[in-house]
């Protein structure tokens, strides 16, 4: 027995058997071309940002001798805080200060109305099979791909009447209606992902539709409200079209403020200025996807985009 295990040795001397992948070089045609494609889409997103922000940070002076790639010379938080206080747009001089609490209050109970209804919708679709279920799933996902300017005018009378229209009551209303499809659709799908045999066992023991739905899909379905949280409070906050429509100058969301901010024609035009104006509205949907990003992922991994 013991020579039949030192035959089986290698000789010393003898190479071993090489096992496992052989490694790469760190200069291959393949990593040349992967990171050097990566490093330039980098470059390009990247750029504009940093001219943003070192001119935020100039006073006009030193923007006035033209180096728009430079570092600033003297670092002012200046056209910071007059963005946000007393930059002035049309007859009000107070900044995006009126617009950042506007964009406050339309974006929290919209986000709020549609994720609710939206994951409602999907659970309903995913695990109760109801008489036309199907003809309804359809009329969400041919609604998606409307597009928003087919419906301006019909929504503008239709608020109008309910007497809402110039309201923030009345854009929070088209916010929750407009994001109604595409949130049924992820939540439908990511329902349909979960085991089947949970929501059986769960009959079984005598759950109902909101004892399921608040018991078990809930607590297992945080990527997926993640996911419809940062689409809802990204396309929202940032949306111009629907606040400049619907609203009035004193319910004006932030995006419309700085739109107002930027092409103001009183004075001079004060380049830092805008930057800080333009940075800070962009500042909530940023922090929103890096707090909550990896499960932005998780969520759209886990059946945000499966059949």
């Amino acid at each position: 027995m013991a020579e039949a295990v030192l035959a089986r040795q290698p000789k010393a001397g003898s190479r071993a058997e090489a096992r496992g992948a052989r490694p790469r070089p760190m200069l291959s045609r393949r990593n040349i071309v992967v990171y050097g494609t990566l490093f330039v889409v980098s470059v390009y997103y990247l750029l504009p940002l940093y001219v943003m922000v070192v001119t935020s940070l100039k006073g006009m002076p030193e923007i006035r001798m033209g180096n728009v790639f430079s570092p600033p010379l003297e670092i002012t938080f200046e056209p910071w805080v007059k963005a946000w206080a007393t930059a002035c747009t049309g007859l009000n001089c107070d900044g995006l200060s009126r617009g950042f609490w506007n964009s406050v209050r339309i974006t929290v109970p919209s986000v709020i109305i549609s994720i609710a209804i939206a994951s409602v919708n999907g659970y309903a679709l995913a695990n109760w099979r109801f008489k036309g279920a199907n003809i309804f799933f359809t009329i969400l996902i041919v609604g998606a791909f409307i597009p928003y300017q087919v419906m301006i005018y019909p929504i503008v009378i239709i608020l109008r009447e309910m007497g809402v229209y110039g309201t923030l009551t009345g854009l929070v209303i088209v916010h929750s209606i407009f994001g109604m499809p595409i949130l049924t659709l992820l939540f439908r799908n990511y329902f349909a992902s979960v085991p089947e045999e949970l929501f059986k066992a769960a009959r079984v023991d005598g759950a109902g539709f909101w004892a399921i739905y608040f018991k078990i899909m809930m607590p297992m379905s945080l990527p997926i409200f993640v996911v419809a949280i940062i689409l809802q409070v990204t396309g929202i906050w940032n949306d111009f079209l629907f606040g400049v429509v619907y609203t009035k100058p004193d319910t004006y969301p932030m995006t419309v403020q700085l739109n107002n901010i930027v092409n103001s024609v009183q004075g001079v035009k004060e380049y830092n200025v805008n930057m800080a104006a333009t940075i800070l509205t962009g500042l909530v949907p940023l922090v929103v996807y890096f707090v909550s990003g990896k499960l932005f992922v998780r969520g759209i991994a886990a059946g945000a985009v499966k059949g």
